[in-house]
């Protein structure tokens, strides 16, 4: 059985790393080390699960990150991952129903793979 593919987009190589190794085993992770690479890598691709981004990142944020891409992938769930509060824009982009969650730097591994195998059951 093939493991769902999700795309993690951030701007620092270490969490790239961390976060490929904590969800690897249950998880294909591909990872993006900017919002613009994030957006080349879901234009040559269509079957990932969902998508989780860093909030803040050089000349593409998060949520206009998450905006473009939902714009060629609509029907995915879309997640950001921050260090720092939840900002204005993050709760209009949960309100809006744009992403499904917030989560918090360091993340609980537990909860996020709870959540992220919620949303995976299109393989």
């Amino acid at each position: 059985m093939e493991k769902p593919k999700i795309l993690y987009v951030d701007d620092e190589p270490l969490n790239l790393i961390l976060f490929k190794a904590n969800l690897n085993k249950t998880h294909e992770v591909i990872t993006a080390d900017s919002g613009v690479s994030g957006l080349k890598i879901i234009e040559n691709s269509e079957d990932f699960c969902c998508v989780i981004s860093d909030m803040r990142m050089p000349n593409m944020n998060g949520i206009e990150f998450v905006k473009a891409a939902s714009k060629i992938l609509p029907n995915i769930s879309y997640y950001i991952l921050s260090g720092f509060d939840i900002s204005e824009e993050v709760q209009e982009a949960l309100d809006s129903k744009l992403i499904q969650k917030y989560f918090r730097k360091p993340f609980n591994l537990k909860d996020m793979a709870n959540e992220i195998d919620c949303t995976t059951s299109c393989n």
